[in-house]
């Protein structure tokens, strides 16, 4: 998968964790074709997992939060309002927009803009709207247990289209 198609895997399915399991795909798993026991980074195809997450992470249509059990997820821009609608229903921390940095030492440091800080006006304006009922049908997949509606969650499915 080059870089430009992990992008276009975000987009088309709207979350993707980076490699967890959970309710939606996994980048990693799927460019390695199979279930990876333990860390990515020991794959064979560690090298191109690396690039696609690099590329997806870079992304300005791309939010890197921890919405999903606290592990690195993608949100695609197309959902953003829906999350925003449903803000009040996730931890602020899961919403927080994350990444990590070398320092000039080498050491990894792990950066974050709290929600809503990294919203864009656009996004946020969207977002008042949308009806609660259409964000929650939108992100049915990745709600927390207790918002969901019986009988709405679809493993595994895309996350649907935000209609204009």
């Amino acid at each position: 998968m080059s870089p430009t198609e992990a992008i276009a895997f975000v987009e088309r399915n709207g979350v993707v964790l980076q490699a967890a399991r959970g309710p939606v795909p996994s980048l990693a798993n799927t460019i390695a074709g199979e279930t990876i026991g333990g860390s990515w980074w020991g794959h064979r195809k560690s090298r191109e997992i690396f690039r696609a997450a690099r590329a997806v992470c870079e992304s300005p249509e791309v939010l890197v939060c921890k919405l999903i059990d606290n592990k690195v997820t993608y949100v695609h821009r197309r959902l953003w309002p829906a999350l925003v609608k449903l803000a009040p229903l996730f931890e602020n921390e899961r919403l927080a927009k994350v990444w990590d940095e070398h320092t000039r030492t080498g050491a990894h440091v792990s950066r974050q803009v709290p929600f809503p800080n990294w919203v864009p006006a656009d996004v946020m304006k969207e977002a008042k709207t949308l009806s609660t009922a259409e964000a929650k049908r939108i992100l049915s997949a990745v709600l927390p247990e207790e918002s969901r509606k019986i009988g709405t969650r679809r493993k595994q499915q895309p996350l649907q289209r935000i209609s204009a």
